[in-house]
């Protein structure tokens, strides 16, 4: 699905969408919602929907570059996802790793404004070591 054609609720994920498009991954935004709370009565009181899922990987991508408070939930969330559903496959991608993505491969300063000069050279990221890990 190309980025240009869905509604991302943050610039930081239509930036990662586009860094996906760039190299030819394909990804599904926000697919799925993964019930993570329930109460006495069994019915869901928290959730969480990881930002992307890769279906070539079989692993769903969270994008954290908020604040620190809202990147401690979002951890929360993550590690309370893989408890419950431990076959699901879940990585956090954090700010600095997400910057350095789109630093090193030139694609898009962030919306913060540039950090370092963007590389001069369009190498291929090495998905497989960020994925597999």
């Amino acid at each position: 699905m190309p980025h240009e054609s869905v509604a991302f609720a943050h610039n930081s994920e239509r930036q990662f969408a586009r860094l996906l498009d760039f190299y030819v991954i394909d990804w599904e935004y926000e697919p799925t919602t993964f019930e993570i709370a329930w109460d006495g009565g069994g019915a869901a009181t928290q959730r969480f929907s990881p930002d992307f899922y890769l279906p070539a990987f079989d692993i769903y991508i969270e994008i954290t570059t908020l604040n620190q408070k809202l990147v401690t939930k979002k951890n929360r969330k993550a590690r309370r996802l893989m408890d419950l559903y431990p076959d699901v496959r879940c990585k956090i991608l954090y700010q600095r790793d997400y910057l350095h993505l789109l630093i090193k491969y030139g694609l898009e300063e962030p919306s913060q404004g540039p950090l370092l000069p963007a590389a001069s050279e369009d190498r291929r990221p090495n998905y497989a070591s960020f994925l597999a890990g």
